[in-house]
């Protein structure tokens, strides 16, 4: 092995953050596998490699045994007892049977052995190192688009964004910088495969650790997340500080957190409600920004009923019933939306433990960014 294959070993090792005992080892099954192939030889054997002077030596590797069958891979012990005294039955002999010309044939076939392993190395380098950002967010470069994927550069690897983990309000052009969720990363035989989504609720969460300190250091946390994406969304958070307030840490200054969040989602509304473990509260905060006038609840079917005035039905419900259907997916509950007349001529409103909740309400959405919502 000549000393530039050494040299070789060190600058791979520092440019590409391979460990040299890899490639070590890469060499070594490399110029086994030259012997056996060029020499026809099926032996068990070993590679010695000495660093210092780039020198080879092939041994030969043999049980002893008491009657040989195999004498590529065997040898008797009147035969190993010659070479040493000590040698017992089921010792390993091992003999230099280095070939002559072996250094050139070798080096041609180590160096296309070593490409593949190092090709391999690589690709478990960066398995490793995206395997650990799984459920996380990145800011990747817009390469090219198909009629199945948008092909994301994450800097050492493509990612994968499926059409369906596409946000349909957005359109994206190569070199667009876009921020992803990472929802999966696979081992395949052609290396890491990542796929990612503009879509997931993942990335909500993701944006708002990222603009939101009080979120990032624990000190608010985001209990639920309902998402449509590209239309509209609902967080809940909750703070064990009662001197904090965690819908005023999201919305920020001016509004200028959520505002972040909603730039980034390309104009996606975002209802912040205050989340509770009274399902009687957590329920109307849920429905913002409609006023609630009751919830009634059915532990057994983890349903509600939800009486609103009569002006604010359409409001509570939604456009196509987007405003219930997301606060039914944010609680976890089953939500039916009276008005306050239809519940009146039920029966079912004022019953006589009605919870009226406080006029200043459950704590509701940023309503500079859901002006359109009330229409």
């Amino acid at each position: 092995m000549s000393s530039e294959l050494i040299d070789a070993l060190i600058v791979l090792e520092r440019e590409k953050g391979i460990s040299r005992d890899v490639l070590i080892e890469a060499i070594e099954a490399a110029l086994i596998s030259a012997y056996r192939r060029n020499f026809n030889q099926a032996q068990n054997v070993r590679i010695d490699l000495n660093l210092e002077t780039g020198s080879m030596r092939v041994f030969a590797r043999k049980e002893v045994v008491d009657e040989v069958f195999d004498p590529r891979l065997e040898i008797s012990l009147e035969d190993a007892i010659r070479i040493n005294p000590n040698y017992q039955v089921e010792d390993i002999v091992e003999m230099e049977v280095t070939p002559k010309d072996f250094g050139r044939i070798a080096a041609q076939t180590a160096k296309q052995v070593v490409t593949q392993r190092v090709r391999e190395a690589e690709r478990g380098i960066i398995y490793s190192e995206f395997i650990d950002r799984e459920e996380d967010i990145m800011t990747g470069i817009v390469q090219r688009l198909d009629s199945k994927f948008i092909y994301v550069s994450l800097g050492k690897i493509e990612a994968l964004l499926p059409i369906n983990e596409q946000m349909p309000n957005e359109r994206y052009k190569p070199h667009d910088r876009i921020k992803v969720f990472i929802t999966k990363v696979e081992k395949t035989t052609k290396g890491p495969q990542i796929f990612v989504s503009r879509t997931h609720p993942g990335l909500l969460k993701r944006l708002f650790e990222i603009e939101v300190p009080e979120i990032y250091d624990g000190t608010v946390e985001i209990k639920s997340v309902a998402r449509e994406a590209g239309d509209r969304s609902k967080i809940s958070v909750h703070s064990d500080n009662p001197e904090v307030d965690p819908v005023g840490s999201c919305v920020g200054p001016k509004g200028a957190r959520v505002q972040a969040v909603v730039n980034e989602l390309k104009g996606e509304k975002i209802d912040i409600v205050k989340w509770s473990d009274d399902p009687v509260v957590f329920v109307a905060n849920a429905l913002s920004p409609s006023k609630v006038l009751d919830v009634s609840v059915n532990e057994d079917e983890k349903a509600t009923t939800v009486v609103v005035p009569d002006y604010q039905l359409s409001l509570a419900i939604g456009k196509r019933g987007q405003n219930a259907r997301l606060a039914a997916k944010l609680t976890g509950w089953k939500i039916d939306i009276k008005s306050e007349s239809e519940a009146r001529e039920m029966g079912i409103y004022p019953r006589e433990e009605t919870i009226r909740l406080f006029d200043d309400g459950a704590d509701t959405d940023f309503d500079d960014f859901n002006d359109e919502e009330l229409d």
